[in-house]
């Protein structure tokens, strides 16, 4: 059954998913951090943070070097994964309700109108894999709508704890004043909080297939973090860490999830649990050093695109293995899905392609990923736009003035230099594309003013 849906799923972008059940399904822990850049952990090459346990992970299953966030800012991303489907067609494409405090007073264009509340139209991965017979149970941060009625446990997860329609947590020290979350013990640090919950969880429901979700509110504003750890850091502010406690941050975030997957080991199940680390979008670049990359946070440059992505299906993956294929936030739900051997057929579709085939040496069936961000950021410094990968070249089209840049990202990883006109024809035909593709999802375009 589970060959049948990989194959299924690598072969056919555009399917419906039915629920099965198999006798073999995997525990599931989607583990997503908040903000965290590529270059935010040690195994990526950051040499001064301390991650050790997201390093051994990586070491026990496999590292996507070029893996991207749906988009370069959260709420659409969180929309992307929990779906299966692309921003763009989701019409989620801005962190919460659009503002015009975002709005450069001098700006060009009129962005589109956007959702910020993830519709009960949709279905949901926890929907899907809850009537497949799994358990499901949500932690963290959700910020796809402010009103109960649009929280996780309205869309298919059993509990929920910390889930609101909150982007980041007004404190990360007990009491927290998050909806979701009722204080516990005065000072306790979130991070840890969510590691107790999940943990609870995990013993609670072992003996039934569970979809875990942990989504940290870490490393995201406010910058607080425990006073041990920031004193690591200080002093050692330079390349790789722009501030102690962002470093706080990320070690406190990384000490929770060994805590939850030594959990795993604890209660034996670590060889039946699929496990997937990854960001929401890249790092804000006032916070974090994202070179070589451009930019972050809020940019259609590879800083605010590209994440760490780690992926631990045990009988499935190879130990200690670096993956250089293009992959995006979907693919994660399509895979998810495929190792629960949920079925495929109807007219639904998914915009993205399981990973399996990855796993076994194969190849993805598509040739470019897309992207889409049509508003301001919070920093006002970004241009709204659109972007196409395929291969070593990325073109972004700028929606101001309808132009195109071109970057050769095997060359130019940093995107240094714009070679929209010395291969106008790549250029041309990448735009072609592009244009196809937002038609086909129903993209809303800015509007000149």
């Amino acid at each position: 059954m589970r060959l049948w849906v990989g194959l299924l799923l690598a072969s056919c972008l555009n399917a419906c998913l039915i629920p099965t059940t198999t006798a073999d399904q995997p525990h599931i822990l989607f583990i997503m951090a908040d903000d965290m850049g590529w270059k935010d952990l040690h195994c990526q090459g950051n040499e001064v943070l301390r991650t050790p346990n997201i390093d051994a992970l990586a070491e026990s299953g496999v590292r996507f070097d070029n893996a991207y966030a749906a988009s370069t800012v959260c709420s659409p991303t969180r929309a992307a994964l929990m779906t299966g489907l692309a921003p763009a067609r989701l019409h989620i494409t801005q962190h919460g309700a659009d503002s015009k405090s975002f709005w450069p007073e001098d700006r060009l264009i009129q962005p589109p109108a956007t959702k910020h509340e993830l519709p009960h139209e949709t279905t949901t991965m926890a929907e899907r894999l809850k009537a497949a017979g799994y358990t499901t149970g949500f932690f963290g941060k959700w910020h796809l709508g402010g009103d109960k009625k649009y929280w996780p446990t309205e869309h298919g997860f059993d509990v929920n704890v910390g889930g609101c329609g909150l982007g980041g947590p007004p404190t990360y020290f007990d009491p927290y004043r998050i909806p979701a979350l009722p204080p516990r013990k005065e000072g306790e640090y979130l991070s840890d909080r969510l590691a107790d919950e999940t943990i609870e969880f995990l013993r609670r429901e072992k003996d039934q297939p569970m979809f875990v979700c942990l989504w940290t509110y870490n490393p995201h504003y406010p910058f607080e973090a425990p006073e041990d750890l920031i004193e690591h850091y200080k002093g050692k502010e330079g390349p790789g860490l722009k501030n102690p406690i962002y470093g706080g941050q990320i070690e406190a975030t990384d000490r929770a999830v060994g805590r939850v997957l030594r959990e795993l080991d604890s209660l034996g199940i670590s060889d039946e649990t699929l496990v997937v680390f990854t960001s929401d979008n890249g790092g804000w670049s006032g916070a974090t050093d994202n070179r070589p990359l451009r930019k972050g946070k809020g940019y259609l440059f590879e800083g605010g695109l590209r994440v760490p992505l780690i992926v631990r299906w045990p009988g499935v993956t190879e130990a200690a293995t670096v993956n250089e294929t293009p992959v995006i936030s979907m693919d994660l739900t399509a895979t998810v899905l495929d190792a629960a051997g949920v079925g495929l057929a109807g007219d639904e579709s998914l915009d993205g392609e399981t990973l399996q085939p990855l796993f076994s040496g194969g190849k993805l069936q598509r040739d470019a990923l897309y992207f889409h961000y049509p508003h301001f950021a919070f920093h006002k410094d970004n241009r709204p736009g659109s972007v196409i990968r395929s291969g070593q070249y990325k073109l972004i089209l700028r929606h101001d003035d309808d132009s195109v840049e071109l970057y050769d990202l095997e060359a130019d990883l940093s995107e240094t230099k714009d070679l929209a006109a010395v291969h106008p024809e790549i250029a041309q035909k990448l735009t072609g594309r592009l244009t196809e593709w937002l038609q086909e999802t129903g993209a809303g375009i800015p509007t000149k003013r």
